[in-house]
């Protein structure tokens, strides 16, 4: 049986990026993506899932790159009227996105599956690789901060990331099922390798990784797992990642994320420019352009994770 099977590990805007890099050089049929959904939260009623949304948009080519963040050609005129009318404004939601919400939170209150929802709206937007949900049960993450306990969209879209934070915890994880598929994607003879994209490790890999299962899951692996550093010359490339670092007595480097990892890392990407902190880590690190500003900088950073995976299990 040949070893084609990868599965990748992402959160929002950055693993998004590597997750549509790895779409470009690995059949869809033997690609996984595994969302978190820890920042999924609900909001005017809807059911809001914004790394499963930025992967989808992503992957489609939908994204708005000027942004960062929501669907390309958006209107806000739904927003303009509901801050006209004293509503909630404080988390935008653009006209052309507002309908994928609409659509899931009708769907999902008529009993389907978070998972068969993503899969059959990826499959009506052009997507052929599977986007699976990290759980079909509902996993919260809080801030525990110096202004108090934060959910995570309070803390990162209405307070913009400015409180200090102390701790972070994954509510709900503990009781929750990792997908029965993503399991057995860890589990497959035929699994090459696991990437974890360049996320930020605290809020948009670890709820992952604190799904019961996982972590010995990722122990029993027969294959590589390979991460790439989601930090560049100290700093972050979007995203609160070096701030909470810092805040949280880590020092703000590629280092120190793969330090946090540990044992679960058999492979290292990092960027050139970060070349000299690859010294002391246990795992076997390559140096590569990580800043990816093009498609054609996805694609080579996405031929490289899987060439080192491919080095380590030769």
């Amino acid at each position: 049986m040949s070893r084609d099977l990868v599965v990748a590990l992402s959160g929002g805007v950055g693993g998004a990026k590597l997750a549509l890099g790895l779409s470009k050089v690995v059949a869809p049929e033997n690609l996984l993506i595994v969302a978190n959904t820890g920042d999924d939260f609900e909001h005017l009623g809807l059911s809001i899932s914004p790394d499963i949304d930025t992967l989808t948009y992503a992957l489609s080519g939908l994204d708005n790159q000027t942004l960062g963040w929501g669907r390309r050609d958006e209107s806000w005129n739904f927003m303009e009227v509901l801050a006209t009318l004293g509503g909630p404004a404080w988390f935008r939601l653009g006209d052309r996105d507002l309908a994928l919400h609409v659509a899931r939170t009708m769907r999902l209150k008529a009993g389907e599956s978070l998972s068969a929802i993503t899969a059959d709206m990826t499959r009506r937007l052009g997507i052929a690789a599977r986007v699976l949900p990290m759980s079909e049960d509902p996993v919260r993450t809080r801030v525990d901060s110096d202004e108090g306990l934060l959910d995570f969209q309070d803390y990162f879209v209405g307070r913009q990331c400015r409180p200090v934070v102390k701790a972070l915890r994954f509510d709900g994880a503990a009781a929750a099922r990792a997908h029965p598929d993503f399991l057995a994607a860890l589990a497959s003879p035929r699994l090459r390798a696991i990437v974890i994209c360049p996320s930020n490790p605290f809020i948009s890999v670890e709820p992952i990784l604190a799904l019961p299962g996982v972590r010995e899951a990722f122990a029993a692996r027969t294959a590589p797992c390979v991460a790439v550093s989601p930090i560049i010359g100290g700093k972050a490339v979007k995203g609160p990642t070096a701030k909470m670092m810092a805040e949280l007595g880590l020092p703000a480097g590629a280092a120190s994320v793969a330090r946090r990892y540990g044992a679960l890392l058999d492979g290292y990407v990092l960027d050139a420019q970060d070349a000299a902190e690859a010294q002391g880590l246990s795992a076997r690190c390559v140096t590569a352009p990580t800043l990816m500003t093009s498609l054609e900088d996805k694609v080579a950073l996405a031929r490289v994770a899987l060439e080192l995976a491919d080095a380590l299990r030769a």
